[in-house]
């Protein structure tokens, strides 16, 4: 398998939040005018940030969660890459990259439902969530990420 050049992928992470009983957060983007699509909070990372401050930060802009309900489970070990489609690519990220590269965190929700504040950040970026089996994800999210989506799934399935 050949390993893209990092440097044409945006760096970010990705996190799979689960609750108690295993069911994993996913959030309907406010942005997303073609179908209804789900995902799973993920967010650029900054030149020099470290990757767990990057997660917490995504989580909390994104969710509302704060790291005190949050227990890092682990990660997949690998950064997963995807490309954009065509009609995308040059037009996301001021047209600097091809696509992500992605650090997937899974995290256990300690909280509750109402700790999660889809508003907590002045730019928004879902406007709806809800709580899914985990084997459900790859069939919520935008066909070009499935591939990424089924790897999170089957890399943290003994640790879900």
């Amino acid at each position: 398998m050949t390993i893209p050049d990092p440097a044409l992928y945006r760096p970010c992470v990705g996190t799979m939040m689960v609750n108690a009983q295993g069911h994993a957060f996913v959030g309907k983007r406010i942005d997303n005018k073609e179908g209804d699509w789900w995902q799973m909070p993920q967010g650029g990372v900054d030149p020099g940030e470290d990757l767990d401050e990057a997660m917490f930060r995504e989580l909390g802009e994104e969710t509302g969660v704060k790291p005190g309900h949050l227990d890092i489970v682990g990660t997949l070990g690998r950064e997963l890459f995807y490309d954009l489609p065509e009609d995308l690519k040059g037009k996301l990220w001021g047209g600097k990259f091809i696509g992500q590269r992605q650090t997937w965190y899974l995290v256990r929700f300690t909280g509750k439902d109402k700790h999660i504040d889809l508003e907590a950040h002045k730019h928004a970026e879902f406007c709806e969530w809800k709580w899914v089996e985990p084997v459900l994800l790859p069939e919520l999210i935008v066909p070009f990420k499935r591939d990424v989506y089924q790897t999170i799934v089957d890399g943290f399935r003994k640790l879900i």
